[in-house]
């Protein structure tokens, strides 16, 4: 089962709020939901974002993917930057290093002779 951070639609007709929610991918839209990690209003102005960020970092830990808009509400309200930070570094996987280390010694080659062409 794949979770994802989601908007849930609520509201009256023409005036939508939203509840960002933890549901499986293969649920419909407003349907059967996990659990709720916050809420957004887009109609007010200036526009409401209000993320459960113990919940939110929770869910992201666990492996659940944000839809994009979910995103982007995650880095307004910080809680996306702090997912960031707490995420171990990776390392550059073993090809790329290698590729990396090839024109460098080619560079260092190139110079020497030169070098030996001028002498």
């Amino acid at each position: 089962m794949s979770v994802k951070l989601r908007l849930m639609r609520v509201g009256k007709k023409k005036q939508p709020t939203y509840r960002i929610v933890a549901a499986d991918s293969r649920s419909p839209r407003d349907g059967r939901f996990i659990e709720i990690v916050g809420t957004y209003a887009p109609r007010s102005e200036p526009s409401e974002i209000n993320v459960k960020s113990e919940k939110a970092l929770a869910w992201l830990s666990k492996g659940a993917q944000p839809t994009e808009t979910v995103r982007k509400l995650l880095e307004i309200s910080g809680v996306w930057g702090e997912y960031q930070s707490s995420k171990p570094a990776k390392e550059r996987p073993a090809r790329a290093r290698k590729a990396v280390k090839a024109p460098a010694k080619k560079a260092a080659k190139a110079p020497s002779k030169a070098a030996a062409e001028e002498a």
